[in-house]
């Protein structure tokens, strides 16, 4: 199963119980990022282009867990850099499963079968390897050789040791939709996963490569030729995704979403991010400081230029698993029929009122570098 029962059990239980509560808005994923340092260096990737001082910083285990515990979250997902880096990261595993949180520990695997043996296999934990693709794509989407062959080998020895293992694809413009089905069918066949994570590509504006971003339009278009392509090849049997069947009908256009930018908080080495894991914009010392003073009408697609081909699952992922909570049957009917691919797409957000991009993002950090010198200073 894709998602643990448990855990669909868990995360339904916590939203009735944010809906009982009359909540307007709360986390459903921590977005935990302890590092930026990273082994690769993708052209894709807008998080590791810092000086050395910002990519040596780690957060420690007491402040990892400090975020798990303030946000509350019933999912923890640790991103990066290459979380596997981090020295006490399976200390900091450890004690997020033993508050009963599911982990998905990301990773890029090239360290995965030289730190397995310090990590346990539990329905709680998850490791989700990048892998944007086959061989050939992969490799050119991380831009060094050998990478896929290794991630390979890693995801055989997790699985033989009975890891809950997942994949994470972000897709650009690299793979066609053929090759992108036997991409889907090599890794739930041969490898055998338990499931996709799949998104299209965010035009980070530090990413060094910019070319090769989907807009919404053409995610919409390829992941219906997936689908298609997919229904076809595999006479009716479905790939697994660990997504929510809603948020793959909205990739397919069937559905017209606005993003949920606080269901995936980000905590990292700078404090709490605004607006989101993908936009920095600015800082927040506490969670409770995120929620509350962030201008949360100012993002999203149709509000803000830079997210207006956003389309990614941080903030479109809790829109519709809060969809499939309230309204069940028709999460249910798309998972059992399948995306449909032959029906007029749902309608665009008007992209008339969004306001221009305001480029911030090194002033933001500059800012934040001269605050925390002052409470040094002050300390």
């Amino acid at each position: 199963m894709a998602v643990p029962l448990i855990q669909q059990l868990r995360v339904g239980g916590y939203i009735f119980k944010q809906r009982l509560k009359s909540a307007a808005r709360y986390p459903l994923v921590l977005m935990l990022e302890p590092l930026f340092r990273c082994n690769l260096a993708c052209p894709g990737c807008g998080k590791i282009d810092y000086e050395d001082e910002i990519l040596n910083r780690r957060l420690s285990l007491e402040e990892c867990l400090a975020a798990v515990d303030e946000c509350g979250a019933p999912i923890v997902s640790i991103p990066g850099g290459e979380p596997l880096l981090h020295k006490e990261m399976a200390d900091i595993v450890k004690a997020i499963i033993a508050r009963k949180k599911f982990v998905y520990l990301c990773t890029n695997a090239l360290l995965l079968e030289k730190k397995i043996d310090e990590y346990e296999p539990s329905p709680y934990l998850t490791f989700s390897v990048h892998l944007d693709g086959l061989e050939k794509q992969h490799d050119h989407a991380v831009d060094q050789q050998g990478v896929f062959k290794r991630a390979v080998a890693a995801i055989r020895d997790a699985k033989s040791k009975g890891f809950r293992v997942n994949i994470n694809c972000t897709l650009f413009d690299q793979m066609t939709a053929d090759e992108i089905v036997e991409y889907f069918d090599f890794v739930c066949d041969d490898l055998g996963v338990e499931g996709i994570t799949v998104s299209p590509g965010y035009a980070y504006e530090r990413a060094p490569d910019q070319e090769h971003f989907l807009n919404r339009e053409k995610t919409k278009q390829l992941f219906r030729n997936v689908f298609e392509k997919g229904r076809e090849k595999n006479k009716g049997r479905a790939w697994r995704f660990s997504q929510s069947s809603l948020f793959l009908d909205f990739l397919a256009g069937n559905q017209s979403y606005h993003c949920t930018p606080w269901g995936n908080p980000t905590r990292n080495v700078f404090g709490w991010q605004r607006p989101c894991y993908l936009l920095g914009e600015g800082y927040a010392n506490s969670f409770q400081e995120l929620m509350a003073d962030t201008d949360w009408d100012k993002y999203g697609t149709g509000n803000y230029e830079k997210c207006a081909n956003c389309m990614v699952h941080c903030g479109y992922e809790p829109t519709a698993v809060i969809d499939t909570v309230a309204h069940p049957l028709k999460a249910l009917k798309v998972a059992l029929r399948g995306v449909r691919t032959d029906q007029p797409m749902a309608a665009e957000i008007s992209l008339k009122n969004q306001r221009p991009a305001d480029f911030v993002f090194e002033d933001v950090i500059a800012e934040r570098l001269e605050s925390e010198a002052e409470r040094s200073d002050a300390a």
